[in-house]
């Protein structure tokens, strides 16, 4: 038997604006209004000075499952998702097996299916085993996957991108691309800035970045492929893209909230410092953060990339890369550009639930017939990030310790609670 129940005198974000109101849930879809029959014997819960969000869609998740489930599963990585008010997240390829062909895709599927508390969407990888050598079986995976992406590692071959595109163009599917030359890289594993040199590490260039989006950017608009350019963080990758979006490319970029906070400036020899890419120079952060308010940055995506904790406690040069994001990011966020005044909470919903949504083919929003997969938040609630109540089995984060404003009350999946505070 269905549920229905109502959640009222809450703030709405609802058609771009905030208003005050109730919203009517029955069964797994919100209704027009108190019109059902069963709403006159269901729940009702006042919920005065709380926002309702909806759900955010996170286009760039490690959850690590199949085959390294020490770091994340998809049970832990979704509740996580759902504790950060997420209603569905995008994972990663680089997992074992690759999804590269239908039946290693089906053994990701049948986890999700069993495990996953929110909507799981798993990305198909480009190339067979993300080794750049030949095409995945795409055409057998498209039906079930968000787009194609050999995240982790940038496919170096130029032809072998535009057959990708190509392929990708055919089936109407977005090529997620994680661009790096490996020529480059120099065996760096911080930025190549003032920090790297004061310390003694090498350093990841700028150019490794974006001189692959460069190419791709070349070859997306000779196929007229869909184009998403996976965490963004250089000023020249940011003017490429802009330059591009004017030339009727058709391209879409994310960043994570680290990249729009933290620079070079703010490293440490930690771990939880440690990402790919990498935290970048001052002039790249402020580059990210002009994208982000006249909309050449399109959404925010967190890569989140959990580690055990030995791996992530052997310092700047050999500590694994990544952090993880996906329970702070919307905090972050409203705290450092909301709150400030930098942007509005409009611009924040674009960038966490529409625009990623919009690019993806998927469903977002609250209104009458749509999935009851939203968020409640506590905006005025002010607390200290503290990974140890982290749900994700990772832990690392550069913001452990900092104070965040808005803080997720529960989160509902097709109308059910998924996760409460």
């Amino acid at each position: 038997m269905k549920s229905s129940f109502t959640l009222k005198n809450g703030y709405v974000f609802d058609a771009g604006k905030v208003k005050k109101g109730d919203v009517f849930i029955d069964g797994e879809v919100f209704a027009a209004g108190d019109i059902s029959p069963e709403f006159s014997s269901a729940d009702h819960s006042d919920i005065s000075g709380l926002y309702i969000l909806p759900g955010f869609t996170d286009v760039h998740v490690h959850f690590r499952e199949p085959g390294f489930s020490y770091k994340e599963t998809i049970k832990t990585g979704s509740m996580a998702a759902a504790r950060g008010g997420y209603r569905r997240v995008c994972t990663m390829p680089n997992l074992d097996p690759v999804p590269d062909t239908l039946g290693h895709l089906k053994t990701q599927l049948d986890i999700i299916e069993r495990d996953g508390a929110i909507e799981v969407v798993p990305f198909g990888s480009i190339t067979r085993g993300e080794k750049g050598d030949a095409l995945s079986d795409m055409e057998a995976m498209a039906p079930f996957v968000a787009g194609f992406s050999d995240d982790g590692r940038g496919v170096q071959s130029r032809d072998m991108m535009r057959e990708a595109m190509l392929k990708a163009k055919e089936l109407g599917k977005v090529i997620s691309a994680h661009c790096e030359v490996n020529s480059l890289l120099n065996g760096g594993y911080i930025h190549d800035g003032i920090y790297a040199k004061e310390h003694g590490h090498r350093g990841i260039p700028s150019e490794s970045e974006w001189r692959e989006i460069e190419r791709d950017i070349e070859l997306a608009y000779e196929t007229g492929v869909k184009y998403h350019v996976c965490h963004v963080s250089t000023k020249e990758s940011i003017s490429l893209i802009r330059d591009a979006k004017k030339s009727g490319v058709d391209v879409t970029c994310e960043t994570g909230p680290h990249y729009l906070l933290l620079d070079e400036t703010h490293l440490r020899e930690d771990g939880r410092f440690k990402m790919n890419p990498p935290l970048r120079g001052v002039r790249d952060r402020e580059a990210m953060i002009e994208a982000m308010i006249d909309g050449t940055l399109d959404m925010i995506a967190t890569d989140h990339a959990p580690h055990s904790a030995e791996e992530k406690s052997r310092g700047l040069e050999k500590s694994a890369m990544g952090v993880v994001g996906i329970e702070t990011a919307f905090p972050l966020m409203y705290t450092g550009f909301v709150k400030s005044g930098i942007i509005t909470l409009g611009r924040l919903m674009e960038l966490m639930c529409f625009a990623p949504c919009r690019r993806f083919g998927f469903e977002c929003g609250i209104g009458a017939g749509k999935d009851a997969s939203f968020s409640v938040w506590d905006l005025e609630r002010e607390y200290t990030v503290d990974p140890g109540e982290f749900l994700s089995m990772g832990k690392s984060t550069p913001f452990a310790g900092e104070r965040v404003f808005g803080r997720c009350v529960a989160t509902y999946h097709k109308g059910k609670k998924i996760y409460s505070d």
